[in-house]
């Protein structure tokens, strides 16, 4: 029997973060892997879900996230992080922030905050601040390795 040459691990495997082949019944959360800010809140993620098998990962830049979830176009994923929970609804940046702190238990005390009534716009403009400052707060895992073709560049605007 021939052996076949070592695929590489999938970016979320590779950050020690659960991938949704390993977890078919979990929500996936489709992230920046090109964002050393992203990786570290995905990693807290991971840490908030105590009970293990709620959240997998994939980093937005993963060919599959294309596959699987075609109606999110790139522009709309480098803007904001997605989850997709397991009924296939889609949570995206403020949402998915209030959507988490219903799903996983260490996150409920912060729950009815995030759901006062007429305070969703303001969760997900504050969201939407961070996340199109998120390399200058923590730069990209590329700026270690250099980008090729301008791949890592923000595609909107402050």
């Amino acid at each position: 029997m021939a052996e076949t040459a070592p695929q590489s691990l999938p970016v979320a495997r590779e950050n020690g973060l659960p991938d949704p082949a390993e977890l078919p019944g979990a929500d996936v959360v489709i992230y920046d892997g090109d964002c050393k800010f992203c990786i570290g809140q995905v990693k807290n993620l991971r840490r908030l879900d105590c009970c293990g098998g709620r959240l997998s990962f994939l980093s937005l830049h993963d060919p599959r996230v294309a596959e699987r979830y075609p109606d999110l176009t790139y522009d709309q994923l480098m803007a904001q992080m997605y989850v997709v929970d397991s009924q296939g609804r889609r949570h995206g940046g403020g949402d998915a922030v209030r959507y988490l702190s219903r799903r996983l238990p260490l996150l409920w005390p912060a729950a009815p905050i995030l759901h006062l009534p007429g305070t969703a716009n303001l969760w997900r403009w504050a969201y939407n601040q961070v996340a199109k400052r998120r390399y200058k707060l923590a730069g990209k895992k590329s700026d270690d390795a250099g980008c090729e073709n301008d791949a890592c560049a923000v595609h909107f605007g402050e």
